[in-house]
């Protein structure tokens, strides 16, 4: 009787419950559901005629997580020339560009506080301060990047992407039909991303 007795109680205390494990185990950290970015952004120009260089400007961006590897991006950038240099040859225009891109997005945690990411796009794009007409065309891409993790909540980000646009050839006009031709623009930017 008395094994009978002392035998259930001596089975639960052969089994030890795994308590400390939990706090340094960092798949266990939060998984937060949005995060926003800021930052400097370039862009190449092959859309206006003689363009000579780039254009520089910010880049902003929010993303909703589903999960800890997908997600949605809006992304916002602004580009434009700096410099009192007109950016095409012989000429005074100093172009910008707009852009309003949206897409899904996958995350990949690569080694240790590094992480990568994949992206792609599909929205519109506006260069404004040269006489394209139209000057507002249809646009999408795809990129990508790395990120550094400071805390739980902030990193750093490095960015690239290739967006294509279809814009008419600098100085058309209705004769021509506004000719639409193709380019890829590349961007790069750099920033911080805060998560909440």
């Amino acid at each position: 009787m008395i094994p009978a007795v002392l035998l259930p109680l001596a089975t639960t205390g052969q089994v030890s419950p795994d308590r400390g494990s939990r706090s340094t185990d960092e798949s266990e950290q939060p998984v937060y559901k949005w995060e926003v970015y800021a930052g400097y952004g370039y862009t190449s120009l092959n859309q206006v005629n003689q363009s000579r260089s780039g254009l520089q400007g910010g880049n902003v961006s929010i993303t909703r997580d589903w999960g800890k590897y997908f997600g949605v991006t809006g992304d916002g950038a602004y580009y434009s020339y700096p410099f009192d240099t007109p950016v095409v040859a012989n000429s005074t225009l100093k172009p910008s560009v707009d852009l309003v891109l949206f897409g899904p997005v996958a995350h990949v945690e690569i080694w240790g506080k590094v992480s990568g990411f994949a992206r792609a796009f599909l929205g519109g794009e506006h260069t404004g301060g040269e006489s394209q007409t139209p000057n507002i065309s249809l646009a999408g891409g795809f990129g990508g990047g790395m990120e550094y993790k400071l805390t739980s909540r902030i990193s750093l980000r490095a960015s690239g992407d290739d967006i294509a646009s279809s814009f008419s050839l600098t100085g058309n006009s209705p004769a021509l039909g506004y000719s639409p031709h193709k380019h890829w623009n590349s961007r790069a930017g750099f920033g911080a991303v805060y998560r909440f």
